[in-house]
């Protein structure tokens, strides 16, 4: 037997999975537990392939993200671009949140793109506690990007980028 959906049922539908993405962007974590309670999917994405987890992560909201992850979210489910929620979060540099995606079994050293892993991308924007926080959880120094950057290297090169920032700050030079 098929089932047979009106148009306004669909186009309802389509509102509340709108609505669903946009909790999880916000951290409107109680609306969304009462979404999930109702038998919305745990792992629904937005056209991009970002899914609720993905977006609560990436957006900071720690509370929303464990609550998805509570209800059975793919920790590694990546987006259209090959980016997992880890990668992502490494990204913001937002502590917390790589905490929550690390004690739940996120890949620490997923390609992200270009061979990138979120070592590598916390390096490169200067996340220095998430950088910390990912080797302190056995993230590879030794991968190696396209270019053939490793990680460990990328880590250098952002200490000194930041030492180089700081002694060009007018806060740093001495009256």
């Amino acid at each position: 037997m098929q089932t047979v959906i009106t148009e306004s049922e669909e186009k309802r539908y389509a509102e509340l999975q709108l609505l669903a993405l946009n909790f999880a962007r916000h951290g409107e974590t109680a609306e969304l537990a009462e979404m999930l309670r109702h038998g919305l999917p745990v792992n629904l994405a937005d056209a991009k392939g970002n899914t609720l987890l993905m977006l609560a992560s990436y957006n900071g909201n720690a509370a929303t993200a464990r609550l998805l992850l509570e209800h059975g979210a793919d920790v590694n489910r990546r987006n259209d671009r090959g980016q997992t929620p880890l990668g992502g979060v490494a990204f913001k540099g937002y502590a917390e949140v790589v905490a929550l995606l690390l004690e739940q079994g996120a890949d620490i050293d997923a390609d992200n793109g270009a061979g990138m892993t979120p070592l590598m991308f916390a390096a490169m924007f200067g996340r220095t506690q998430v950088v910390e926080q990912l080797k302190a959880h056995g993230a590879s120094l030794r991968r190696r990007n396209r270019l053939g950057l490793s990680a460990n290297f990328m880590i250098r090169i952002s200490r000194w980028a930041r030492a180089l920032v700081g002694r060009s700050s007018p806060c740093a030079v001495s009256p």
